[in-house]
């Protein structure tokens, strides 16, 4: 019994010991404090942002993040609005999607990109004639080079040409990024 006690009373002292030891926290120039923001740094782009958020799913964020670079940009231009109507298309706000990128392709001079995900829009809201017209549009500006304005090109003329043997849900449009990513919009029962 007597062996328990002394062994409980080293282990306390060895504890004690070691809370003691000079290891802690580097107290440097800056204190126990994390290191503050460098407000010289280059801060990045929040059209890039965005863009990073859409992709990883964070819609609201992301609109968040557009909205400041319209800030910091003066205004809103035409790829902030096509990355809004992006945005609002991951949430299913079809209306103000559509709203944003007709502004994007009518005020500013249109970008393949920003018609295909109008085109996008369109076939979602059912209407696939008009939807056909952008992404023939887009597929011309862009000199058929986008494998992924193409395939939606096709999704839209299969749906006009086999109306009543296509299911809605089989359906997967590709939204465009102005850059180097692309989005895949797929019906919310298949998510």
């Amino acid at each position: 019994m007597m062996s328990g006690i002394r062994a409980f009373w080293a282990l306390i002292l060895s504890l004690s010991l070691a809370a003691c030891s000079t290891g802690g926290i580097n107290v440097g120039d800056t204190g126990p404090f994390a290191p503050g923001v460098d407000r010289r740094g280059d801060a990045v782009d929040g059209v890039e942002v965005g863009h990073r958020l859409i992709a990883a799913g964070e819609f609201e964020l992301a609109i968040k993040s557009f909205n400041r670079a319209a800030l910091d940009r003066g205004g809103y231009d035409g790829e902030i609005l096509s990355a809004l109507g992006t945005a609002n298309l991951g949430l299913g706000r079809l209306g103000q999607a559509e709203t944003l990128l007709r502004r994007a392709t009518t005020e500013f001079d249109p970008v393949p990109e920003d018609l295909n995900n109008l085109g996008v829009v369109l076939m979602e809201r059912g209407e696939t004639y008009e939807a056909v017209q952008v992404l023939r549009r887009a597929f011309a500006l862009d000199d058929g080079e986008s494998t992924l304005i193409r395939d939606n090109l096709r999704l839209a003329l299969a749906k006009i040409e086999n109306s009543d043997t296509l299911d809605e849900n089989e359906n997967q449009y590709k939204l465009v990024r102005r850059g180097s990513s692309d989005y895949l919009i797929r019906s919310a029962d298949r998510i």
